[in-house]
């Protein structure tokens, strides 16, 4: 990597390897906003797709509320009535360092523009392996002050259909499901997984690991030591296979707490292989 840099391009952040190229957008929520393998694009395409970071919350949270120890905080609630996806997408956040390959970003959790109620600090890495045959991202949170429940994770919207081929198929085995109610929160129930379309969270306590494959094109496999994914099939045009640390409302139902001394990090791998 190369020394520190602190500009921010419009045209994004570009990385390259082997056949493999993508660009990641800092200004808008440290977004990929392209993954593009031997030519072929595998995200979806404007502001709000990609893949973008949720930090420093996954998925909704209920109302838009959560407790630390005797403290009542709210969040915006961005998708009434709860708030979804944490406030890391809607931030600028600063380059620190990028190579041809690999790139490194941060924000401060106390950005004015979406303020979270204690200090810290969020760092994305972003790296290509040298064969340009995989993608690694991973997400820290420090904590500069009190402790606090925290989760982090990755929203892709990878491309239904490629342009030939037909569509994507989605083969996962996970232990259980979460039991969505009609608020979309988990009910705190395990049940069978069952069959799509979903918009769901998964339990698979040994690491996440999905596949994709897209008939006679390329087959590619989320991996990640995360035990919680959330599964998102029900648009026309893409499919979301969402590795996070924690599920749904998870800063209420199963807080991970952020300490000095302890940070939160987590990471995924995306591998992929043509026919």
């Amino acid at each position: 990597m190369s020394t520190e840099n602190t500009t921010q391009r419009a045209d994004g952040v570009r990385l390259r390897a082997g056949d493999a190229e993508l660009t990641v957008h800092p200004e808008n929520g440290c977004r990929i906003g392209s993954l593009r393998v031997g030519g072929t694009e595998l995200l979806r395409q404007g502001d709000k797709y990609g893949c973008f970071p949720m930090v420093p919350w996954c998925g909704r949270t209920d109302q838009g509320r959560f407790r630390n120890g005797g403290h009542l905080h709210q969040l915006p609630v961005n998708s009434p009535p709860h708030a979804i996806h944490g406030t890391g997408r809607d931030l600028r956040w600063r380059t620190a360092r990028t190579g041809t390959a690999a790139a490194a970003f941060t924000y401060d959790l106390s950005d004015p523009a979406a303020p979270w109620p204690y200090p810290g600090q969020v760092t994305q890495l972003v790296e290509l392996a040298e064969d340009g045959g995989s993608l690694t991202l991973t997400m820290g949170v420090e904590a500069a002050g009190d402790s606090f429940p925290a989760q982090a994770g990755w929203h892709p919207w990878f491309l239904r259909n490629l342009g030939e081929g037909g569509d994507v198929r989605i083969d996962f085995a996970p232990e259980w499901q979460e039991e969505r109610g009609a608020d979309h929160l988990p009910t705190g129930r395990r049940i069978t997984p069952l069959p799509g379309p979903w918009d769901d969270c998964f339990g698979m306590p040994r690491g996440v690991e999905v596949t994709l494959t897209w008939p006679g094109r390329l087959e590619l496999t989320v991996a990640s030591r995360a035990e919680w994914v959330v599964v998102y099939d029900e648009q026309e045009e893409a499919v979301c296979v969402e590795p996070q640390s924690g599920p749904p409302n998870g800063l209420n139902t199963a807080p991970r707490l952020v300490t000095p001394i302890d940070p939160l990090e987590v990471s995924t791998t995306w591998s992929w292989r043509t026919p």
